[in-house]
C-alpha cells in the first residue's frame, strides 16, 4: 500500500522515562495504520501499550524516533500548533470517560471546541446534538454524568471525541469500566462508526474478545513489536 494510504506511520520509536536509571517504555517500533483501519493494540500491564497510543496523540514526546499523522510528522510541530494539530486530527476515547461532573451530555460534547466556536464552519450545538442523536443518546442531551449509567458516559465520551470531524481516534482500554454486555455495545458502536464513516481507529483494550472486532492486532511486550495478526 502506498504511504499516502496511511494515517500514522510510526519509524524506530523509542520512549525512555526516569532521570538517571531509565525505563524504556518503547523500543524501536515501527508501525503504520492505514486510513480506515481499525487496529487493536494488545499487551501485558507495562507492555508500552498506552504510552504508544499517547505518543500518537501527541499527549507525549518520543526520545526518539518519527511519528507521523496525517502526512505530519509531529516532530515539527510546538506549543499552539501541536495543539491545534491535535484539535484538529485527533479524537480521544479513555477508560474513565473523563466527563465534567457540572456539565450535562450536550455540554460535554461541545466543551472541546467551546472557545473556538466562532471560528467554526458549522454549529456547534446542532453538531453536538446530532452526535448524540447519531449514538442513541437523543433522550439524555440534557443529563448530568452521575445521571447516566457507565455505557451511556462513554457514548458521550466518543461523542465528544467526534466533535471536531477528527482524522483519528485513539481509545484507551474504552470497555474497562464497563461490563460485558455494554462493553460489547460500546465496541460494536464504535465499529459501526468505523465502517459507516472511514474513521480510522486505534483502540488499546486487554480483553481478546473486544481485540477481535479489530481488522488487525498488534501485540507490544516490554515495549517491542511482536507478531501481528487479523
Amino acid at each position: 500500500m502506498s504511504s499516502d494510504h496511511f494515517i500514522v506511520q510510526i519509524e524506530s520509536l523509542i520512549k525512555d522515562y526516569g532521570d538517571g536509571t531509565s525505563v524504556r517504555a518503547l523500543d524501536e517500533v515501527t508501525l503504520s495504520v492505514a486510513s480506515g483501519e481499525f487496529v487493536a493494540i494488545q499487551g501485558p500491564s507495562g507492555s508500552g501499550k498506552s504510552t504508544l497510543l499517547n505518543l500518537i496523540g501527541t499527549l507525549d514526546t518520543p526520545t526518539s524516533g518519527q511519528i507521523t499523522v496525517d502526512g505530519v510528522d509531529l516532530g515539527t510541530l510546538r506549543g499552539d500548533a501541536l495543539a491545534d494539530f491535535r484539535r484538529a486530527k485527533i479524537g480521544f476515547v479513555f477508560q474513565l470517560f473523563n466527563l465534567v461532573p457540572t456539565l450535562n451530555a450536550l455540554e460535554n460534547v461541545m466543551l472541546p471546541l467551546l472557545p473556538y466556536q466562532r471560528g467554526l464552519g458549522f454549529k456547534l450545538e446542532a453538531r453536538a446534538r446530532e452526535l448524540l442523536t447519531r449514538i442513541g443518546l437523543e433522550e439524555r442531551l440534557h443529563h448530568l454524568p452521575g445521571q447516566l449509567s457507565g455505557g451511556e458516559q462513554q457514548r458521550v465520551a466518543i461523542a465528544r471525541a467526534l466533535i471536531n470531524s477528527p482524522s483519528l481516534i485513539l481509545a484507551d482500554e474504552p470497555t474497562g469500566n464497563l461490563d460485558t454486555k455494554i462493553g460489547e455495545e460500546i465496541v460494536g458502536l464504535l465499529r459501526q462508526l468505523n465502517q459507516e464513516q472511514g474513521l480510522t481507529l486505534v483502540l488499546v483494550t486487554h480483553d481478546a474478545a473486544v481485540a477481535s472486532q479489530a481488522d488487525r492486532i498488534i501485540h507490544l511486550q516490554d515495549g517491542r513489536l511482536l507478531d501481528e495478526g487479523t
